[in-house]
Parts: C-alpha cells; sequence; structure tokens
C-alpha cells in the first residue's frame, strides 16, 4: 500500500488540559493523527474509546490511539502538557527544579525516536520550560514554541470587549512578556476596530480608571478560576489547538508565543511571549512592535526574571 502523509500530532500529557487539548483537536478536525501518551495508561485507554466515539462528528476523519514514545519518531508536532504539582512547603524553585527533569527525561524520549518535528510546549513555567525543551532536544530555535501569553492576550481581549460592547474580533491588543506575574500589556499599541485605546480613553475620561482593573482582571484570571474549580483548561487547550492548525495549515499567523529571542526587543539567550509569525516550519519569525519607555522597562524586568529561572536550573540540563 502507498504511504500517504498525514499530520500526526503527539500528546504527551492526558490530565485536564491535554484532554480538552484532543477533544478540540477532534472536534475541529485539525490532524489526521493523534496519537496520546501518559503513565495513566487506563485513562489514555478511555480517553482514546471516547474521543473515537466523538470522532464522527468532528471536523474530519482522524486516527486517535495510545501509544509511546516510539510513535514520535514521524510526528509532525509533539505537544506536551505535564508536569507535578507542587507540594506543601515547596518553593516555586524546587518545582521549576523537578519539572526540568521531568522534561529531561521525555525531550531525551522523544528524541531518541528520531523525531525532526515541532515541540509545542504548555507546561508552567512555559517560558522556562520551553527553554529547557530546546536546549535537551537540540533542535533549531524555530522548532521548540512555548504557548507563551497566547491564553493572557485571549483574555486580554476578552476584557477589552465586554468594556466596549464590541466583539472581540474587533479587538487588536497584546499581553507579552513571562506567562506569569511580571507579563504586562501593550496598552500603547491597542486598539478597538482601529482606534488607538489611548484615544478612545482620553475622550471618556470615567473610563481610565478602569486601565488596571482590566489588566489586573487579565492577569489573575487563572487564580479566580482555580479558585472556582481547581485548574484552568478549555482557554489553554483552545489556544493549543489555534497554534496547532497555524502550523499544520502553514497559516502565517502572529500569534503571542514563546519564542526564542537572538537580538529582538534588545534581549538574547531567552524563551518569552512574544508575536511571532507561526507557519508550517514553526517560529519563523518575532516581531518587535513599538512599545512605550513604561513597557520596556516592564517587559526588560519580565525578560530578567525568566533569565535568572533559566540560569538556576541551566545545571540540571548541561
Amino acid at each position: 500500500m502507498e504511504y500517504i502523509k498525514s499530520n500526526k500530532v503527539v500528546l504527551i500529557g492526558d490530565g485536564a488540559v491535554g484532554s480538552s487539548y484532543a477533544f478540540a483537536l477532534v472536534a475541529q478536525g485539525v490532524a489526521d493523527e493523534l496519537v496520546i501518551i501518559d503513565l495513566a495508561e487506563e485513562k489514555v485507554k478511555g480517553d482514546v474509546m471516547d474521543l473515537n466515539h466523538a470522532a464522527p462528528y468532528g471536523g474530519s476523519p482522524i486516527k486517535i490511539k495510545a501509544g509511546s514514545y516510539k510513535d514520535c519518531d514521524n510526528a509532525d508536532i509533539v505537544v506536551i502538557i505535564c508536569w507535578r504539582c507542587s507540594k506543601k512547603g515547596e518553593t516555586r524553585l524546587d518545582l521549576i527544579e523537578k519539572n526540568t527533569k521531568i522534561f529531561k527525561n521525555i525531550v531525551s524520549e522523544v528524541m531518541d525516536s528520531g523525531f525532526d518535528g515541532i515541540f509545542l510546549v504548555a507546561t508552567n513555567p512555559v517560558d522556562v520550560l520551553t527553554y529547557v525543551t530546546r536546549e535537551v532536544s537540540g533542535l533549531p530555535k524555530e522548532k521548540v514554541i512555548g504557548s507563551g501569553t497566547i491564553l493572557d492576550t485571549a483574555r486580554f481581549k476578552y476584557e477589552l470587549a465586554e468594556e466596549f460592547g464590541v466583539s472581540d474580533r474587533s479587538v487588536h491588543g497584546q499581553i507579552i512578556g513571562e506567562h506569569g506575574d511580571s507579563e504586562l500589556a501593550v496598552w500603547s499599541q491597542a486598539n478597538i476596530a482601529g482606534q488607538p485605546l489611548y484615544q478612545l480613553l482620553k475622550d471618556d475620561p470615567e473610563r481610565q480608571h478602569r486601565i488596571e482593573e482590566i489588566f489586573v482582571n487579565t492577569r489573575d484570571a487563572a487564580y479566580d478560576i482555580i479558585q472556582a474549580k481547581g485548574a484552568t483548561y478549555y482557554g489553554i487547550a483552545m489556544g493549543l489547538v489555534h497554534i496547532t492548525k497555524a502550523i499544520l495549515n502553514n497559516q502565517n499567523l502572529v500569534l503571542t508565543v514563546s519564542s526564542y529571542l537572538e537580538g529582538e526587543y534588545d534581549q538574547k539567550g531567552v524563551y518569552v511571549g512574544v508575536p511571532t509569525k507561526i507557519n508550517r516550519q514553526g517560529a519563523v519569525k518575532v516581531f518587535e512592535i513599538p512599545l512605550s519607555e513604561e513597557e520596556e522597562r516592564l517587559f526588560n524586568n519580565s525578560v530578567n526574571i525568566l533569565k535568572e529561572m533559566q540560569n538556576k536550573i541551566s545545571h540540571l540540563i548541561a
């Protein structure tokens, strides 16, 4: 039988985020093959059965199965969404070090299969673990992408859309920097249907006090969701599917993913959330958007926090 190349995705991690991503992938008909890998083999078995039963009502035919690292050899994308949660008394650094060790093993296993596709990382701290993935894999920077601030940007657009009573598709704004507390909103470039946000606020002084509230709602949304239901998963799952489509369909979309900087924004040697063109080759071009002096200061601070974390775990991946 003649072999026909298909769009193949391997998912490593079948927890709440992973299974949500798998469902969205099937529902939207994004890939031709989906392989799921997780230590919880019975859980994977159940999800594979359930997804196969859902597939007839999905966007297009797809083959779904439980697999192993050997299945990564001819994958187009390997998505890693797994980590060890923090335990009582552990510091953030303790958790980063433990997840770094886990990632080192996972990425090594994937590379041993002969994998030469694109890594998509969604495990927190995502910027640092994307850096770890590139260092361990040895792949070119464009082939290792983190989910970055794609979800934060979606939350930002939602908040602005609600505030101005328009569709979120008419809102243009970005969150950049660390996917975490040091992220920042690029207010100076945000616009509603082409109208600069600053001008809209100038014309409506009563709204100006809402700026800080909108950003806090954006930055702290995850804490509110976790408080309410234990974890966030639908938003990031849809964001990951958006990135996956941009890769497999060669869309040349500009998304705020975690990309490796080599001089852009006057920074080097760090993965951070910035606008990046995504296509079949991966993260092919970082776009440098103009920043105000304050935004530049905040961005540099965010990058320095990430560099400090990278330095603290560098001995684990040497």
